[in-house]
């Protein structure tokens, strides 16, 4: 039985911008958004300090834009930009939930956001403020899951929440195949070595030469988080 005191004091929450997107298409929708920060707030009541990066498909995806025969480098500027509205507006349903926030941004955003400061990050997690990480690393050709691994390091994050729309990680698309099987612990180089697409090889190889572990989970199942952190047995678990 887990203990009433959190399990993690301090973690870091990955969150797909297509998880913003609710069952629209596209864009971001606002009910989906209150149930994320009402969780994280629950979360945040625990005493558990928390930060987060955000992806940006639901806006805007820089891969598929350069694919389509856009220049790469500015394709993915363009998704930073991208992940910087999600940061904001994630920002503003936390601050409703009686939650301070900070948006440190790696590209310059002085009117909405500070600039990535690794020290002010960790001041600001230590007075009990939620942190958003918004534009990625602010570099591009990289991820915002590499994102998460690497601000998830510099602020000696103790887990990754990786927030998915399926239970854990499965041996295949657990959509498309019945027969699906998930796993509920994998190590590092089962995944590299399995190609299992649950964060790109940067980042699981950053967490792996840092020890840092990734809880794979279902962002739909009500208190999810809450459960991690408690430190019950959800989704999957790459260490």
């Amino acid at each position: 039985m887990a203990s009433k005191s959190p399990h993690y004091s301090r973690i870091l929450l990955k969150l797909s911008g297509e998880a913003l997107q609710g069952s629209q298409g596209y864009g971001i929708d606002n009910d989906t958004l209150e149930r994320i920060a009402k969780e994280i707030a629950e979360v945040h009541k625990l005493g558990v300090q928390v930060s987060i990066v955000i992806g940006a498909g639901n806006i805007y995806r820089g891969v598929s834009a350069a694919a389509k025969g856009m220049d790469r480098t500015t394709a993915d500027y363009m998704g930073m930009l991208a992940t910087a509205i999600n940061s904001i507006a994630l920002q503003h349903f936390l601050e409703k939930e009686g939650l301070t926030t900070r948006v440190q941004s790696a590209l310059e955003l002085n009117r909405v956001a500070e600039p990535y400061i690794q020290r002010r990050a960790m001041r600001h997690l230590e007075k009990g403020r939620v942190v958003i990480f918004a534009a990625g690393t602010g570099n591009p050709y990289f991820t915002t899951d590499t994102a998460a691994s690497l601000r998830a390091l510099e602020i000696n994050a103790e887990i990754i929440l990786k927030a998915t729309k399926v239970n854990g990680v499965y041996d295949k698309d657990p959509h498309k195949y019945k027969n699906a099987k998930m796993f509920k612990s994998l190590k590092y180089m089962q995944v590299l070595e399995k190609e299992l697409e649950i964060m790109d090889s940067t980042a699981i190889s950053l967490c792996k030469d840092n020890n840092i572990p990734i809880c794979v989970f279902n962002l739909f199942e009500r208190n999810n988080i809450k459960k991690i952190v408690q430190g019950k047995k959800v989704g999957t678990t790459v260490s």
